[in-house]
């Protein structure tokens, strides 16, 4: 019996690891596609390869985001920014937010969230949609950070969804605070930008 069992254990750890051998490469191309297709997704058109350009940048808080800078024909067009908060309803909300090379936000993408479906989720489609007062898209946050009307801004809340929405700005403001803060060709520190986020309801 324990000849069997020991043969049997000895098997199938032998097929897991095969398999995760086997599925480790198709697993990280993927992933390194839809990277890739994100970033196309948020910046301007771009010749370079942002993923291997990039580096990381400070926030005005002491965290630090990765920058995927966009260059066509070695000029400086724009960048894409992985941030993420933990603020959410539901815990943590990752996004990755595209600024053309004057830092107006040009696009962005829900990588990651655990929010309540229906409400929080829609996060993709509502700070997109040029209706009121919900879209980000063509603002620039060099004029200070992005709020909801509930906290004194100007942007739209996602109906019964408040939390979110403010941390979803917070993520947003967090991005802008690393792209203004570095050059965006070399990854330098110029200056930092004050960002600004809420997370009370």
């Amino acid at each position: 019996m324990l000849l069997s069992l020991t043969i049997i254990c000895l098997v199938a750890g032998a097929i897991l690891a095969g398999v995760n051998m086997y599925t480790t490469g198709p697993i990280a191309a993927s992933k390194a596609a839809a990277l890739e297709a994100a970033i196309k997704a948020v910046t301007p058109e771009f010749d370079n390869k942002p993923s291997e350009d990039a580096y990381m940048a400070i926030t005005a808080d002491g965290d630090s985001l990765k920058i995927y800078p966009a260059t066509k024909g070695g000029e400086f067009v724009g960048a894409a920014v992985e941030s993420n908060t933990k603020k959410g309803f539901s815990g943590e909300i990752k996004v990755i937010v595209g600024f053309d090379k004057e830092g107006k936000l040009l696009n962005y993408s829900v990588l990651q969230h655990a929010e309540t479906p229906g409400l929080g989720a829609k996060m993709q489609e509502w700070f997109s949609t040029d209706k009121n007062k919900q879209s980000v898209l063509g603002r620039s946050l060099a004029g200070g950070a992005l709020k909801v009307t509930k906290d004194g801004g100007d942007i739209d809340a996602i109906t019964a969804a408040t939390i979110t929405s403010r941390a979803f700005l917070d993520a947003v403001n967090r991005a802008y605070s690393a792209f203004a803060g570095t050059d965006g060709v070399t990854g330098a520190t110029t200056a930092n930008t004050n960002e600004g986020g809420n997370d009370n309801e």
